[in-house]
């Protein structure tokens, strides 16, 4: 059984961060109820494995209340005596700082995503981590697991392929317009993933419609959701403000 605790994620640092700021960038001690509700909390997030449930003092009360302090003490105009904050402590100070709607936002959908079960239930997705093993959401990776847990869904997928179907459009990328069956026949048919147009954050863990979701093909979904310049999350709309003027390549070139 492991001694130590694990080092805490990004996702428990968005939990305990929207204490911080709840409580006017101030530490929150043991006696504090909302540090006891989270501890609890954070104990039930499906990021650690069982082996972590069995260390007493993983996410203890004690533990969760030393993290307040180092939150509210790593800000930049702290005037006081700094503690031992990490980088990770530094990288969600200033998205809350930057943006605390959004992550306030953020830290109530893992909230709400564990106490209905949902986020508990679903499997670890290749692609909530970038390559370098770093969260590829600015919100956690919690909240871009279950995103993609949705996107992924077969009966979604159907659902959303019978609805463009039925409106008699084609089933093609909404960014670039890229038909995979046009260009590969039949070994294409009915062939295109399916991305969601609103973060968690927004959505919540309420049911998704149909609307919510738009037809990609694999490049353009991928690019929705690539991290780049603290964004992490991309509309159809948005991604296709981006493409450049295409460049063909000579025979001599490609």
């Amino acid at each position: 059984m492991p001694r130590r605790s694990p080092a805490w994620t990004y996702d428990e640092l968005v939990l305990a961060c929207t204490l911080v700021v709840d409580n006017g960038w101030r530490e929150l001690r043991e006696n504090d109820r909302r540090v006891q509700e989270l501890s609890q909390l954070l104990r039930r997030l499906p990021l650690h494995g069982t082996a972590a449930e069995e260390i007493p003092s993983f996410r203890s009360v004690g533990s969760v209340s030393r993290k307040t302090t180092d939150l509210a003490t790593n800000r930049s105009d702290y005037a006081g005596k700094r503690t031992k904050g990490g980088k990770l402590d530094l990288a969600v100070i200033d998205a809350f700082i930057s943006d605390p709607a959004r992550m306030r936002k953020a830290a109530s959908a893992i909230a709400a995503g564990i106490a209905t079960g949902e986020l508990t239930q679903i499997p670890e997705q290749p692609d909530e981590v970038a390559d370098d093993g770093t969260t590829t959401a600015m919100e956690g990776r919690l909240l871009m697991r279950w995103a993609i847990a949705r996107e992924r869904s077969p009966k979604l997928r159907r659902r959303k392929i019978q609805d463009v179907r039925a409106h008699g459009s084609p089933l093609r990328c909404e960014v670039c317009t890229f038909d995979f069956e046009r260009f590969y026949g039949e070994l294409g048919h009915e062939y295109i993933e399916v991305h969601h147009t609103l973060p968690l954050y927004v959505a919540g863990p309420r049911e998704t419609r149909l609307d919510d979701l738009a037809l990609l093909c694999s490049n353009c979904h991928r690019m929705c959701h690539r991290n780049h310049s603290g964004e992490s999350w991309r509309t159809p709309d948005e991604l296709r403000a981006c493409i450049q003027t295409p460049v063909r390549l000579t025979d001599e070139q490609g």
